[in-house]
């Protein structure tokens, strides 16, 4: 089946029902009112006709993060976690570190992709973005996805609009089937 065929049938799946979603937003400094970058990816999964299943904040601590996914994981509605923020290399910085230790498969592409546009965005800085993302295996064999992003606005916007919104029913369909 070619990609193309891929996409189709995932849109035959899928139809016009939204892909839910759990939003994690990793820092020690944000707060429900100034997390904006938790905000517009809010908007911006809605806006795509998306449901907003889970919303959280936690800080950038490993088991935090690992417990926030793994809520998202045990819900059986939710098909794909999507985090802002603890992607940088400063010594909190660990959303990385916990995703991959999670993920059965990851998607090196979108990482790369991700820090491609970065560079030609905001220059060599770009590449400071370790960003990731896979499929975590449920015990049933099924998959979630999971994205992770920086936090800033930007970032947000690029990675959402340009990778994970174009790729999410597709990818859904395929981490779903058995």
């Amino acid at each position: 089946m070619s990609a193309q065929e891929h996409e189709e049938a995932a849109a035959r799946h899928h139809g016009d029902t939204p892909i839910a979603l759990m939003l994690v937003t990793v820092s020690d400094s944000r707060t429900p009112e100034t997390d904006r970058g938790g905000d517009r990816l809010a908007s911006l999964v809605l806006d795509a006709g998306h449901l907003v299943r889970i919303r959280e904040l936690v800080p950038d601590d490993a088991d935090a993060i690992r417990e926030s996914i793994s809520r998202g994981v045990a819900d059986p509605a939710v098909q794909a976690v999507l985090l802002t923020g603890g992607t940088g290399i400063s010594p909190r910085d660990g959303t990385v570190e916990v995703v991959r230790s999670m993920i059965a498969v990851e998607l090196e592409g979108y990482g790369e992709r991700l820090r491609a546009i970065s560079v030609e965005s905001i220059g060599i800085a770009g590449l400071l973005s370790r960003a990731c993302a896979g499929v975590i295996r449920r015990p049933d064999g099924s998959g979630v996805l999971v994205f992770s992003m920086p936090g800033s606005i930007n970032a947000v916007e690029t990675a959402t609009s340009e990778l994970v919104l174009p790729l999410i029913a597709h990818a859904a369909w395929e981490v779903g089937r058995r």
